[in-house]
Formats: C-alpha cells, structure tokens, sequence
C-alpha cells in the first residue's frame, strides 16, 4: 500500500515540478494539443460514419427482420466505438510521446539536472532519427501487448457480474501500467535501458507503477485532460525512474521534493 501512495505522489510531484517551470509546461503542451486534434477528427469520423461501416461489413444481415437488423448492427457499431475510445486512451501517449519526442526529452532531462547532485543529466549519445525508431518500435511492441490485453478482458466482461465489476478494475490497471511503461521509457531510454529490462523493472514494483499510472488512465477518460496532464506526467514519470533504479536525489526546496518518495528508492527497488 505504501508503493501506491508513493506512485500517486509522484503524479503529483510531476505536475507541480511543470508548475513552476512554465516554459517547460508550455513547450510540453504543443504535443498532445496535435496528438487530440487527430484524435477528435477521428473518433467524430467514427461516430458519424460507423454505422455505415457496419452495415458494409455485415452485408449477410441485409435481409434479417426488424428488430433484429437494427439490435444486431447496432450493438457492432456501440462495441466498434467503445474499442475506438478504449484504443485511444491507450494509444494516447505513445503517438504523443512519438509526436513530441524533442518536447518531452527536454523535460525529463531538465527534470533529471533539478534532481540530481551533480545537476547532470543522463545522455543517451543517440541521434534523433534513431531515438525517434527505438521509441516508435518499442511503443509498436506495447501496443500489441495492450492490445491483446484489451481483447481478452473484453470477451470477459461478458461474463455475468464479473464482466461489470472486477474486469473494468482489472482493465485500468492494465492500462495504467502500460501508460506508465510509456511515460519512463523517456527517462529509461536514454539511460540506455531496453524495453525488455524496462518491463522487469516495472513489475519488480507494480503496486508503485499501478499507484502512478492508474489514475491517470482515470483522468485520461476525462476529454482535455490528458493534454493538459502530460508534461507533469512525463516529469513524474522521470522522477520515479530515478526511484526505481536507486539513483542519488538532491533534496531541496526549490524542486519541490518531500523525503519519502527518494529515501525510501534504493531500499525497495526489486521487492
């Protein structure tokens, strides 16, 4: 339980670390800000062309009777645009990160020479155009991970009773350790950490990634807020990569940090 506090407080620690450096905060927008137009223009698309869509994809329904065309067609074109809202909260981050990758590096590494001793920040000696391949592989390689994630908890949530009370439970965490696989790749990356590694030390802390990620796959479900939220989460998520691998915090007052979250660090990495 302390692990998920600590999560929820590094969320926390991201967006007020953006707050007080409201160039960064600016710079960090302009990414989510492309990501949600493309989002909206598709997902309206959807809405108003996706009973079409159906109904040329079930031409064998052409001649069932009423009311059973419409119930049937109906149903496929609400499943068809829950998966769409379900594929874009998961989604979300990673085209923004890929969108805003120059953005989003700038941040971690202004986040790492705030918070560590030598005001130094990791460098991954990489050209852009190869950070830029890594991220978008990787982000590729989670999708389909979250995806076949997202396949499976929706086939149960047919399920009587637990299909609507434990599988939506299960589902945001699901997401909310994706997202969160997304957001320290910034900082993990140019540590040189490949996703492999990334993903053990991950569950090496679950309840710390879950305590992180979950409520902001919550918040993300809200429409703006996952645009507004994204520069402190990148922030965040670099802070508790810092916490993960046990690196050296500097605490003081200017950024902002409360003792917990770095002392306790390099004590529980691996429990």
């Amino acid at each position: 339980m302390h692990d998920l506090g600590a999560g929820f407080g590094y969320l926390l620690k991201g967006q007020r670390w953006v707050a007080r450096h409201g160039r960064q905060y600016g710079f960090g927008l302009v990414p989510g800000l492309i990501t949600l137009v493309l989002y909206v223009a598709a997902l309206v698309a959807l809405a108003l062309w996706g009973d079409d869509f159906v109904t040329w994809t079930t031409p064998f329904a052409d001649d069932w009777s009423s009311p059973w065309q419409g119930l049937f067609r109906g149903f496929l074109t609400a499943v068809l645009f829950v998966l769409a809202l379900l594929l874009s909260v998961l989604t979300f981050t990673a085209v923004t990160l890929l969108i805003g990758q120059p953005f989003y590096e700038t941040i971690s590494e202004k986040v790492d020479e705030d918070l560590s001793p030598d005001g130094t920040a990791p460098e991954s000696g990489l050209p852009l155009w190869r950070e830029l391949w890594i991220s978008a592989r990787d982000s590729l390689r989670i999708l389909v991970r979250a995806l076949l994630w997202g396949v499976v908890l929706f086939a149960l949530g047919f399920v009587p009773f637990i299909g609507q009370t434990v599988i939506p439970v299960i589902g945001f965490f699901v997401t909310g350790f994706f997202l969160t696989e997304e957001l320290t790749a910034v900082a993990l990356q140019r540590r040189g950490i490949d996703l492999r590694a990334r993903l053990t030390l991950l569950r090496s802390r679950r309840t710390l990634i879950w305590g992180f990620g979950t409520p902001l796959g919550l918040s993300f479900l809200v429409p703006f807020v996952a645009v507004f939220l994204m520069p402190g989460a990148v922030a965040g998520a670099t802070m508790m990569a810092r916490d993960l691998l046990g690196e050296e915090t500097e605490e003081t007052e200017e950024s902002g940090r409360e003792a917990e979250g770095p002392e306790t660090g390099p004590a529980s990495v691996g429990q």
